[in-house]
């Protein structure tokens, strides 16, 4: 892909729709992150990927569940950005290192409710959402419920945006994840 075609935008250069979003993430992070100068090319993604995932953290999943289904789109999707990011957030919420290296890797995650997450996860994906009934019943079984099944859903739908958008653009890593490469 072109990086050209994918600027990395700055407040002056950005369509006039990004701009009020660039400032609140700005303002937010610290910093523009690079992934949000490149989405910025399309304001409604950008601003619907951001509303989306807000959304998804106001679910009744819990963090570290909403963080397992994140990583795993992630590592799924190959967002090199989306991994460090993600990496980041479950080491601040204090996540077990093996829980972090199984889903960067794409292995079975040794917490059972966990693991749970990412492989309804996973079987949502493959079937379109056809899930049968063993593989809900699965999920529901580690305490999740009917409403969880579909924030999997909420959540699959922000974070397919949010990676396949950073892998079309090329954004690169910003110097803030880089240790959590």
């Amino acid at each position: 892909m072109s990086a050209s075609a994918f600027p990395d935008h700055t407040l002056e250069t950005a369509p006039p729709a990004a701009r009020r979003t660039m400032e609140a993430v700005t303002k937010k992070q610290g910093h523009l992150p690079a992934a949000v100068a490149r989405l910025a090319t399309s304001p409604e993604l950008l601003d619907g990927f951001l509303k989306i995932s807000a959304i998804f953290e106001s679910t009744t999943l819990d963090p570290l569940s909403r963080e397992v289904l994140i990583l795993t789109m992630a590592t799924r999707n190959e967002c090199h950005i989306c991994v460090a990011m993600h990496t980041a957030r479950l080491t601040a919420l204090g996540a077990d290192p093996e829980l972090i290296g199984a889903l960067r890797e794409q292995r079975a995650v040794p917490d059972e409710r966990l693991e749970a997450v990412r492989q309804f996860t996973l079987s949502v994906i493959a079937r379109s959402g056809a899930v049968d009934d063993a593989t809900l019943q699965a999920f529901l079984g580690h305490g999740y419920t009917p409403r969880n099944a579909l924030e999997v859903v909420l959540g699959i739908g922000a974070y397919t945006m949010s990676t396949l958008g950073n892998r079309m653009t090329g954004a690169p890593m910003d110097p803030q994840m880089a240790a959590f490469a």
